[in-house]
């Protein structure tokens, strides 16, 4: 059996891709190191605005527009495991691959090898020809040609990520043909967010942001932090202002290479209402649970395999319930989560963390077999 003593940090901060700014990623050829300890930078970002909810999901990183990192995390004496590639969340504007809060270690004593993908976000990321999804496709072409050093299977990968990171896994699957991954695990994926202003939306914010190569990068910041309240005339999609652009989308060709797994939490939308009870379930309904039933239904009618969850374990006392975020100390080391306002002071349920882990990996390993129902229910 596998135990975190024989889980091996492979390497971090790997480079698979640079870029100029508002200019495509071009790919960077491994040079083969690996056992590197050094975090890589994350994208310039403002402070989160759920900070008070999760924490500080930055502390301790540098930040350089050349953010165009992963790391690898896998047993020592990998062979052929089964592959997941992690987006991280953060509305596309915060958060960072290479946070100590997405620690890898104990989803991959599971048997699987795990990487962590930064991409560029905002207006170096999403402004201008979905510049960041572009980063995370060349960061899974990293993972195709390269996995198989670190004991990984370029053949069994999943593409799995939450928030802003399931977003991504969505574009991901519906705007290439490349099979670059055959699973996807989608957390909390903001669909509701995501609707035909979208489009319209960032054509606006082309022309309200006027920064160009040489704007310095704390000006930049300084002017998506003005984006929410123009944005907020194309709601829905305005409560998310950055991210891909997609034209219209067929599921059908995604839909028969790629099983899915999607899911949210019971209060979902608490953060975002904070001050409202009563509009928790609505929100969460709307933006979270609501499309990822639809979506799911979807899929399996486009010809696919869906399954579903709800996440709903919440520490006694919770300010929020079991809100946004609240399942990430389950999947990753929940010392990285310490002091997170969410948790209320404890620490999340290990047995109940455990098999959390053991069901994404085996989902990771051998899909819809390794779920005990196409309906998946957590805590509550």
């Amino acid at each position: 059996m596998l135990t975190i003593e024989n889980v091996l940090i492979n390497t971090r901060g790997v480079r698979y891709a640079k870029a100029s700014r508002f200019e495509a990623p071009t790919p960077v050829e491994w040079d083969g190191v690996r056992g590197s300890s050094q975090r890589g930078p994350a994208c310039p970002q403002p402070p989160s605005s759920l900070l008070p909810v999760v924490g500080d999901s930055v502390a301790g990183l540098t930040f350089d527009e050349n953010c165009h990192v992963l790391s690898v995390t896998a047993p020592a004496d990998a062979s052929g495991l089964p592959v997941m590639v992690w987006f991280h969340g953060g509305a596309y504007v915060t958060g960072s691959g290479e946070s100590r809060k997405y620690d890898a270690s104990l989803l991959a004593s599971e048997g699987v090898v795990v990487v962590s993908v930064s991409y560029r976000l905002g207006i170096f990321g999403y402004l201008h020809d979905n510049l960041g999804l572009q980063d995370q496709i060349v960061a899974l072409r990293w993972v195709r040609d390269n996995i198989a050093a670190f004991g990984g299977d370029p053949a069994n990968v999943t593409a799995f990520g939450q928030s802003a990171g399931a977003d991504s896994v969505y574009a991901l699957m519906l705007s290439t043909d490349e099979p670059l991954f055959h699973r996807a695990i989608m957390q909390s994926a903001p669909l509701g967010a995501r609707g035909p202003e979208r489009a319209a939306m960032t054509e606006a914010l082309r022309a309200f942001v006027t920064v160009d190569a040489s704007t310095p990068a704390d000006e930049v910041l300084a002017v998506q932090q003005q984006v929410p309240a123009m944005a907020a005339q194309f709601a829905p999609a305005g409560g998310m202002p950055f991210g891909p652009v997609l034209g219209d989308v067929d599921l059908t060709s995604a839909a028969s290479r790629i099983e899915l797994l999607i899911g949210h939490t019971a209060d979902d939308g608490s953060p975002y209402v904070a001050d409202q009870p009563d509009a928790w379930e609505v929100v969460t309904e709307l933006v979270f649970a609501g499309p990822a039933r639809q979506f799911a239904a979807d899929w399996t009618a486009a010809g696919g395999q869906a399954a579903t969850f709800n996440f709903k374990w919440r520490p006694e006392g919770a300010p929020l319930g079991a809100c946004h975020c609240i399942e990430l100390p389950f999947l990753f080391d929940p010392d990285g989560w310490t002091g997170a306002g969410m948790l209320a002071g404890q620490e999340p349920d290990p047995v109940l963390a455990k098999t959390m882990r053991g069901l994404w990996a085996g989902f990771a390993r051998n899909g819809m077999d390794a779920l005990p129902s196409r309906s998946l229910e957590f805590g509550g």
